[in-house]
């Protein structure tokens, strides 16, 4: 039997990866994709677990050489779903979670039309912005630039996502998600 493939987007600090990481718990037979970014890593953020952390040049490389199910580029700096270990969980029927942005998810259904589309919204705009800077992942300049990304992002999830959860109460949130996969 062939996995299926569920992408997890939403903007910065809206609790994708709690959420994830909630999921692999509670349900068996999960898989939950590691993205491979360029980006630097962030304080507490460990290699293979959070993402695999490559120079442009590698990620680049990686490119030409077809690694990638998909890739983007966000705020500067690429993000990418390594193809080989997504295909191999498909292969042996798992269920695979990608936390990926809206550009990545969009690349995701072109390539895999069944894949199921789920945008976690934050409970207001101002909770978002104290989630952004309470998290003391990113600089004031960073943060601002992922407050104002986080607009974008929601409008233009209307158009693409089959389902929308907002993340005001963690557990109900990833009951509503563990009941779609379901």
């Amino acid at each position: 039997m062939k996995g299926r493939i569920f992408v997890v987007s939403g903007p910065s600090g809206v609790g994708k990866s709690t959420i994830c990481r909630e999921l692999v718990k509670q349900l068996d037979n999960i898989y939950l994709s590691v993205s491979t970014t360029t980006r630097e890593k962030k304080a507490g953020e460990r290699e293979g677990k959070d993402y695999h952390f490559v120079s442009r040049d590698e990620f680049e490389r990686q490119i030409k050489a077809g690694n990638f199910f998909e890739y983007a580029e966000v705020f500067g700096n690429l993000y990418g779903t390594p193809k080989d270990k997504l295909q191999q969980a498909l292969e042996q029927g798992k269920t695979a979670i990608l936390e990926i942005d809206v550009q990545g998810a969009q690349n995701v259904k072109k390539l895999y039309p069944e894949a199921k589309l789920i945008f976690i919204l934050p409970p207001k705009q101002a909770e978002l912005q104290k989630r952004i800077n309470g998290r003391g992942r990113d600089d004031g300049k960073d943060a601002e630039k992922r407050i104002q990304g986080a607009g974008a992002e929601i409008a233009a999830a209307w158009q693409h996502y089959e389902y929308m959860v907002i993340n005001d109460d963690l557990e109900q949130a990833v009951e509503e998600i563990t009941q779609i996969i379901k």
